[in-house]
C-alpha cells in the first residue's frame, strides 16, 4: 500500500467513523432508566438504547437505561444545601426515594384515600345515636295564633295569652338502617382499601427500581469518565512520541496530524462524558428529593458478580406469588365482584329501626321518662331501571378488572423472562468484554513497539488506541447492563428493596 493510499483511506476512515465518534465530540443523549412496572399513578417502561460515549463498534447494551414516567419524574424536595459533598450510600438514596418521590407519595395519598372510603362504608352498618337536653320556656299569644274565644259568663273573659311556661326534655335517639347492598359495598371498600396499599408496596418498588438504576448509571459514568482519562493520556504520549521523531525526521508530519486529531477527539469525549456525568447526578437529586444545587459523591461500588442462570419457571411462580401490583388487581376483581353483588342486592328489602327515650317534665326533678320505637321494611316495587343500569356498570367493571389481573399476571411472566435473558446475554458480553479488554490491550503495546521501532506509522497505533476505547467502553456497559438487569428480575418477582443490601455487598 502506497503513502497517499494509506492517508486517503485514513482520513476515509475518520469521515466514516471507523474509529469512534466524529471529531465534534458529540455524544448520544442519555437515554431514560428501564423500569418493569405500571401503576394508577405513573409507570417505569422498558427501553433499550445505546450508553453516551460508546464508540461506533461498541456493542449496544441489554436495558441500558431506565425511564421513569408520570409522578416518579418528580419529588418533593427536602434538605439545605451543604457546603460539603455528601456521601450518598445506595439505601440512603433508595429510603430518600420511597420518602420524597410523588410516585410514592401519591400512592400513600391513595391508600389513606382508601382506607377513609372504606370507613365511611363500615359507618353505614352502624348505628348512629345522638343525644340531646333542651330547656324551654315559653309564652304563646293565642289571638296571633287565630285562636279567638268569646264565653258569654259575665265577669269571665278567656285568657289571650298563655304562659309563660317551661319544660326540660333529655332524650337519646338511635337510627339503623340494614341492608345486603351496604354490607357488599362494605366489603367492597375493604378490597378496594387492601388493594391500595399493595398500590403503595409496588409504588416503593418502583421507586427503588428507578433510583438503583440511576446509581448504577451513574457509576458506569464516573467509569467511564476515568476511562477517557487514560485514553487521554495514553493519546497524549502518542502524540509526544509522533512529535519528537517529526523532529527527528524518523516520520512524515501526518503521523503528527493522526495522533493529535486522536487525542483531541479522546478530550472531546471526556467533555461530553462529563456532561452527562454531571446531568445524571441532577436526575438523580431530582428522583429522591434532595437539592439539586447539593454536591454528592456516591459511597457504594456495585461489584459484579456472575451468578447462576436462574430457572425462569420458579420464578415466574414466584412473581404471580409476590409481586404487589398483581395482588393488587387481584384485590381490584374481588372488589368488583363484590359491587357487583351489592348492584343486584338492590331487589332485596331493607330494615330501618329508629327509637328514642328520654325524660320530659317542667324541671329535672319532675320529669317522666318516654320512648319511641319504630321498625319499617322497605323493598323496591319499581325503579325505572335504575337497579338494572347499576347491575350492568358493575358487570362491565368486573370484565375490566379482571382483563386487568390477567394482564398484570402476563406483565409479570414478561418480566422475569425479560430479565433473566438480559442476565445471561449481559453475562456473556462481559466474558466477552474481559476478553477484548486483553487482546485490546494487548495489540496497543505491540502497536506501540512497531511505531517506536519505526516498521509501522500512527494509522496502526490510532486503531489501536480506538480498539482499547471501545473495548473499556464495552466492558463498562456489559457490566452495567448486567448489574442492571439483576435489580430488574428482583423487581419482576417482587423482591427489589431486600436486594438492595445483597447487590452492595455483591451477593
Amino acid at each position: 500500500m502506497t503513502p497517499k493510499l494509506a492517508v486517503c483511506l485514513l482520513v476515509c476512515s475518520f469521515a466514516k467513523g471507523q474509529f469512534g465518534p466524529a471529531t465534534t465530540g458529540q455524544q448520544p443523549k442519555a437515554q431514560p432508566l428501564p423500569l418493569s412496572g405500571r401503576t394508577e399513578t405513573g409507570s417505569v417502561a422498558p427501553a433499550q438504547a445505546p450508553v453516551a460515549g460508546a464508540g461506533a463498534n461498541s456493542v449496544n447494551t441489554i436495558n441500558s437505561s431506565i425511564q421513569v414516567q408520570g409522578p416518579y419524574q418528580g419529588s418533593t424536595q427536602n434538605g439545605q444545601v451543604s457546603a460539603q459533598p455528601l456521601m450518598l450510600k445506595l439505601e440512603d438514596a433508595v429510603q430518600r426515594g420511597i420518602r420524597y418521590n410523588l410516585g410514592s407519595i401519591g400512592a400513600g395519598d391513595a391508600a389513606q384515600l382508601a382506607r377513609g372510603q372504606r370507613l365511611a362504608a363500615v359507618a353505614e352498618l352502624l348505628p348512629n345515636i345522638n343525644g340531646h337536653v333542651l330547656e324551654t320556656a315559653q309564652q304563646i299569644d293565642l289571638a296571633a295564633e287565630g285562636l279567638r274565644i268569646s264565653v258569654p259568663i259575665p265577669g269571665f273573659h278567656f285568657p289571650t295569652v298563655v304562659g309563660p311556661f317551661n319544660y326540660f326534655d333529655a332524650r337519646a335517639s338511635l337510627s339503623e338502617g340494614v341492608s345486603v347492598t351496604s354490607f357488599r359495598n362494605m366489603r367492597a371498600s375493604r378490597e378496594d382499601e387492601h388493594s391500595a396499599r399493595l398500590s403503595l408496596k409496588d409504588s416503593r418498588e418502583l421507586v427503588t427500581l428507578a433510583v438503583v438504576g440511576s446509581y448504577l448509571q451513574i457509576i458506569a459514568a464516573a467509569a467511564r469518565i476515568q476511562t477517557a482519562n487514560a485514553q487521554i493520556q495514553s493519546a497524549q504520549a502518542v502524540y509526544d512520541q509522533a512529535v519528537d521523531r517529526n523532529r527527528s525526521g524518523l516520520n512524515a508530519r501526518i503521523d503528527v496530524t493522526r495522533s493529535l486529531v486522536e487525542l483531541q477527539t479522546q478530550r472531546q469525549r471526556l467533555t461530553s462524558l462529563t456532561n452527562d456525568f454531571a446531568k445524571q447526578k441532577i436526575a438523580m437529586a431530582r428522583l429522591i428529593g434532595m437539592p439539586m444545587a447539593q454536591s454528592f459523591m456516591l459511597a457504594d461500588a456495585i461489584p459484579f458478580r456472575e451468578t447462576p442462570s436462574p430457572d425462569v419457571n420458579t420464578l415466574i411462580q414466584q412473581a404471580l406469588t409476590n409481586r404487589a401490583d398483581v395482588q393488587a388487581a387481584s384485590a381490584r376483581v374481588k372488589a368488583a365482584e363484590q359491587t357487583r353483588a351489592a348492584a343486584a342486592a338492590e331487589h332485596l328489602p331493607s330494615v330501618n329501626v329508629s327509637g328514642d327515650y328520654g325524660a320530659i317534665g317542667v324541671n329535672p326533678s319532675q320529669s317522666h321518662g318516654t320512648f319511641s320505637v319504630t321498625g319499617a321494611v322497605q323493598f323496591p316495587i319499581y325503579t325505572s331501571g335504575r337497579i338494572r343500569a347499576d347491575i350492568d356498570q358493575a358487570e362491565a367493571a368486573l370484565a375490566q378488572r379482571r382483563a386487568e389481573y390477567e394482564d398484570a399476571r402476563g406483565r409479570a411472566e414478561q418480566d422475569v423472562r425479560d430479565a433473566a435473558l438480559d442476565m445471561d446475554a449481559a453475562a456473556q458480553q462481559v466474558r466477552v468484554a474481559e476478553s477484548n479488554r486483553e487482546l485490546a490491550a494487548d495489540a496497543l503495546d505491540q502497536a506501540r513497539d512497531r511505531f517506536r521501532a519505526g516498521v509501522s506509522d500512527t494509522v496502526e497505533l490510532v486503531q489501536a488506541q480506538e480498539t482499547v476505547a471501545t473495548a473499556e467502553q464495552d466492558y463498562i456497559n456489559s457490566t452495567f447492563a448486567f448489574n442492571l438487569a439483576q435489580v430488574s428480575l428482583a423487581r419482576a418477582t417482587g423482591e427489589i428493596e431486600q436486594s438492595v443490601p445483597r447487590l452492595v455487598a455483591g451477593r
